[in-house]
């Protein structure tokens, strides 16, 4: 029995301003990923590309553990887009040869009311067909059970996201800041020889 799981999440967040726009930091994806999930769960694979091990999940009387690859690109107005583009399921073969994940995800900087806030929003669906042994549970069960378990997914990185995301680029915008200070003193050093 082939059986679809969706679940969707936005989020919404105030930025404090910094000395460097945050539009700066978020055209550094690798940044963002950082703030998703723990770095020994992220494993660079090129520019643009990210693979990202999530922890098990139980779904009924299974134990799964995704394997998700993401693109992740920025625009040049600072718009984050994140999209997956490959998924494995380590532990149990039947399932990860009848498995499907989508993810599609953004984060856009727009100002309200003169405060640059953070919009996102992220959609996950995953199509799978069930082992012989969830057959005749009912329908309405696994869907409820599955919803809850993307729900309860999505609602781990959103509150992640929000705590490490603010607090990373307050941290970067910080050493941009002082980087630009010392280097602009030791141009305008008095030991400076003259030209």
């Amino acid at each position: 029995m082939d059986i679809r799981f969706t679940a969707s999440q936005s989020v919404e967040m105030a930025v404090a301003n910094q000395p460097v726009p945050i539009q700066h930091y978020l055209r550094q994806p690798q940044r963002l990923i950082h703030s998703l999930a723990a770095s020994s769960q992220i494993e660079q694979l090129g520019d643009e590309l990210f693979r990202l091990k999530m922890r098990p999940l139980s779904f009924m009387m299974l134990s799964l553990q995704p394997t998700v690859d993401l693109r992740v690109w920025a625009e040049p107005d600072g718009t984050v887009n994140l999209r997956s583009v490959g998924c494995e399921i380590r532990g149990i073969q039947y399932i990860n040869q009848r498995f499907a994940l989508n993810l599609v995800g953004q984060l856009q900087p727009c100002q309200v009311n003169g405060t640059t806030h953070l919009k996102g929003r992220a959609d996950l669906e995953v199509k799978v067909e069930l082992p012989p042994a969830l057959v005749l549970t009912p329908k309405p069960l696994l869907e409820t059970t599955g919803n809850g378990l993307l729900k309860s997914v999505l609602l781990t990185i959103k509150q992640r996201l929000m705590h490490h995301l603010l607090a990373d680029y307050r941290k970067w915008a910080d050493s941009e800041r002082d980087g630009g200070i010392a280097g602009q003193s030791a141009v305008l050093s008095p030991n400076s020889p003259i030209a």
